[in-house]
């Protein structure tokens, strides 16, 4: 049974456009894909010290931060002690409530762009879900919002020399994780209540990737849309069970897919050593590489970015900080900007999209045929983590520390 409130939240952002408030429960928000219903969202300030607050968060991380009403969860990594730890603020004034080790090991290897703290946490409104890695151990943890411990699994290893950033995602009563890795790669399904296993998936070709899964409903089912381990695939979240697969187009994955209600379709970008864009149209069973592309590019594509599908369009920041805007049902460049370097994923409001690029620079933009500048503005210090909606107010992680805006 899905829990009552995370049903009633998604019931209310899917259904009801004019809501003008809504939770920011995981990673790219409440439909995964980035896109917040809020009408209220700033789009301009002058300066950092516009910021309705701005609160110092201890060590180095990566992770978005998450929302749920009155309170914004963040992990982070303290390397001189060697720990990861969540963080509970106040949404309305910034001040930290508690701090809780979820992990205290030895720091794993990893790329230089990646951090020890970049998995993004999840909510159900009860409960925050975090996953870290410990040595060679993913390890999948339960709080509650008083910040006690409520379970711990270790469902199994992980190898890959960039670390890890396997974002925990909920459906009904399931934490699931992506564990692609250069091994035995694996999804788990462990239960919110308990940490108990529900399902296990066997991945695929050996092949680290990093991709978070978009669960929601597609072609008239339930489905899990993973990139990553040189496939496309997708499950039924509720068993795990394969629906669809299509072989390549590239072997790693960091960008989380998307999907446009207007056309059907599902769009991937990435990613390594070969770089595509593609939009498939998802209601095809077995292997369906030959059937079931509708278009597809390799210009701006993404590696690390997540893109965004906006209205009428489809949005990607390129790994050389190109902004690209394609038409989602043809696949044609509509334009392209540049952006600078950009790590943070895409995030929409009132139908404009947010871009964030390394340097904190904001840059707020109309979908449209042409390039349409609403705003640009600065957090004041470098950001490479992707930032959350709620409440009328935009959540942004920077290096030193977390802004509320």
């Amino acid at each position: 049974m899905i829990f009552p409130r995370l049903a009633l939240s998604l019931g209310l952002a899917a259904t009801c456009a004019c809501v003008s408030a809504e939770h920011w429960p995981g990673w790219r928000g409440p439909r995964q894909d980035g896109t917040s219903v809020d009408r209220s969202v700033p789009t301009k300030w002058d300066s950092a010290n516009e910021a309705r607050w701005k609160t110092e968060i201890p060590g180095a991380g990566h992770a978005s931060p998450i929302v749920w009403g009155n309170r914004v969860f963040v992990v982070s990594c303290l390397p001189e002690r060697e720990e990861r730890v969540l963080l509970c603020l106040d949404a309305a004034t910034g001040k930290i409530l508690w701090q809780d080790v979820v992990l205290k090991s030895m720091l794993e290897g990893k790329h230089p762009l990646n951090s020890h703290a970049s998995s993004t946490p999840s909510t159900d409104g009860e409960r925050v879900f975090t996953a870290f890695l410990d040595r060679k151990e993913v390890v999948v943890m339960a709080h509650d919002f008083q910040g006690k411990r409520v379970w711990e699994k270790r469902p199994g290893e992980f190898s890959s020399r960039h670390g890890f950033s396997s974002s925990p995602m909920l459906y009904q009563d399931k934490v699931i994780v992506n564990c692609d890795h250069d091994g035995d790669g694996y999804m788990v399904a462990l239960s919110r209540e308990d940490g108990r296993e529900l399902w296990r998936i066997d991945r695929p070709n050996k092949t680290r990737s990093y991709c978070a899964p978009l669960i929601r409903t597609i072609a008239g089912r339930e489905q899990m849309v993973l990139t990553g381990t040189k496939c496309v695939t997708s499950y039924d979240p509720r068993d795990g069970h394969l629906l669809w697969m299509m072989d390549g187009p590239t072997e790693q994955f960091v960008a989380s897919p998307v999907y446009n209600d207007r056309t059907g379709w599902v769009y991937i970008t990435g990613g390594f050593p070969d770089h595509h864009i593609l939009a498939i149209q998802p209601d095809g069973e077995g292997n369906v590489t030959k059937t079931h592309i509708r278009w597809r590019t390799n210009r701006g594509v993404a590696y690390v970015p997540s893109p965004i599908s906006e209205g009428n369009w489809f949005l990607v920041v390129s790994d050389s900080g190109v902004g690209f805007c394609f038409d989602a049902k043809t696949g044609e460049v509509a334009w392209q900007e540049r952006m600078g370097e950009t790590h943070a994923s895409l995030v929409s409001a009132n139908g404009l999209v947010y871009f964030i690029n390394d340097d904190g620079v904001v840059r707020v933009v109309r979908p449209g045929s042409t390039y349409e500048l609403i705003a640009q503005s600065s957090v004041g210090e470098k950001v490479f983590a992707s930032p959350a909606i709620s409440g009328g107010h935009l959540f942004v992680r920077g290096d030193k520390h977390l802004f509320c805006y």
